[in-house]
């Protein structure tokens, strides 16, 4: 079974076509659920949406050639999708988990249907288990839930619905056996990010987070820049320059705030910012036009979503989804794929889930080559990166941080 996500997840790195956004952090340090909120609402067919389905979906080659809302024949659907916070179409972490989510259902010739927490960025424990609880009446046999927000509904949802099986994206093991918790050595993608930036000639790098500092994700993908850019400005001879924040990313949403902060950056110098949070990446990427700089994109390679982009953090959220969703067909393969369920999956280089996009290589100062070499060291453990969940890296020899609060 893991040879086999390694190869789906290998081949997406390749093709440049991965995904990201939300995240994981363990589920103790998780707030109470707040008070009762109104029941979850089902989404709503944008505008420009394809027109909706009547029955499952055709195979197909390409998420975008699938319908994000169908109407099913029997009024049930079998594979559910919960968002995490932000917008469906981010073009980062729900957008890319639900990619992975259609491209199974249209595969296997089964329903689906996805559904956005009440509440908006606002919304509660009590909001996420009422999304969850709607898919379940509805005929799901496996909901597969994004963000690390979603642990103590999914908790509560799994421990109710014992015969659906749940999928937690950026997640972590609940101890049972109908949740498979799946979570990604973010540290390493954003080591190749760091360390890419600087090898191109970029010395004043600027990193917004979003979750605020409590998104274990987000701070690993963070921690990895600064040691990326430290390991390549030492190989250099330079000394970086780095402004990092999470003070507007606690919500993962563009906002004006953000825009003028990236602005101000880029204004005073930084020539290149880590978009690390959904669609926080809006912003940013319209302070970096505007100013004539660049973005490091994140989860998805988000070249495709502006010009700035030199290149992209990324992680293989859609194929993983895929790849559980494909197990959770029967009773031995899922079993076989969680094990107990008392261990999360942690997927990484060695598992082919994580790297830079190669398809839309830009970089000129460091080559497809010169990255493949790297990933390889770190597969063989040469190129070691810690781990630590950190929101403010301290400076190095190599590196001065400037923490923005």
């Amino acid at each position: 079974m893991k040879k086999i996500l390694a190869v789906l997840l290998t081949l997406a790195m390749v093709l440049g076509l991965a995904a990201c956004g939300g995240s994981s952090a363990p589920a103790a340090t998780e707030a109470p659920a707040a008070t009762q909120a109104p029941a979850a609402t089902e989404a709503a067919p944008a505008a420009t949406e394809a027109p909706a389905a009547t029955e499952a979906p055709a195979a197909a080659a390409s998420a975008d050639d699938i319908p994000d809302e169908m109407t099913s024949a029997d009024g049930k659907y079998q594979v559910a999708f919960v968002t995490d916070v932000g917008q469906l179409k981010d073009k980062s972490f729900n957008q890319g988990t639900y990619d992975g989510v259609k491209l199974y259902a249209a595969n296997a010739g089964k329903s689906y249907k996805y559904y956005q927490p009440a509440g908006g960025d606002q919304a509660t424990d009590d909001d996420r288990y009422d999304a969850m609880k709607l898919a379940a009446d509805n005929g799901a046999e496996v909901i597969v839930c994004a963000g690390f927000m979603q642990g103590t509904a999914l908790a509560k949802a799994a421990a109710e619905f014992t015969d659906v099986k749940f999928v937690f994206i950026d997640g972590w093991a609940l101890g049972m056996n109908n949740v498979a918790g799946i979570c990604f050595r973010e540290e390493q993608c954003g080591y190749l990010a760091g360390y890419a930036a600087v090898m191109d000639g970029y010395t004043k790098l600027g990193f917004c987070g979003g979750g605020g500092g409590t998104n274990a994700a987000c701070d690993r993908y963070g921690y990895g820049f600064v040691q990326g850019a430290d390991a390549a400005a030492a190989k250099l001879g330079v000394q970086v320059d780095m402004n990092y924040s999470w003070l507007y990313g606690s919500s993962f949403q563009a906002s004006n705030d953000l825009q003028t902060m990236a602005a101000g950056w880029y204004t005073n110098g930084t020539e290149v910012i880590f978009a690390c949070g959904g669609s926080m990446f809006q912003s940013i990427a319209a302070a970096a036009s505007a100013e004539d700089c660049a973005v490091i994109g994140v989860d998805v390679d988000q070249s495709f979503d502006s010009p700035t982009v030199i290149t992209s953090a990324m992680k293989g959220i859609g194929e993983a989804a895929q790849q559980a969703l494909k197990a959770a067909e029967t009773e031995d393969s899922w079993n076989a794929f969680i094990g107990d369920g008392s261990t999360s999956i942690t997927l990484g280089a060695a598992e082919g889930a994580v790297g830079l996009p190669t398809a839309t290589w830009s970089l000129e100062g460091w080559t497809v080559a010169d990255y493949e070499a790297m990933l390889a060291d770190i597969v063989a453990g040469t190129v070691v990166i810690d781990n630590a969940d950190v929101p403010e890296p301290a400076s190095t020899a190599n590196v001065t941080m400037n923490i923005v609060k």
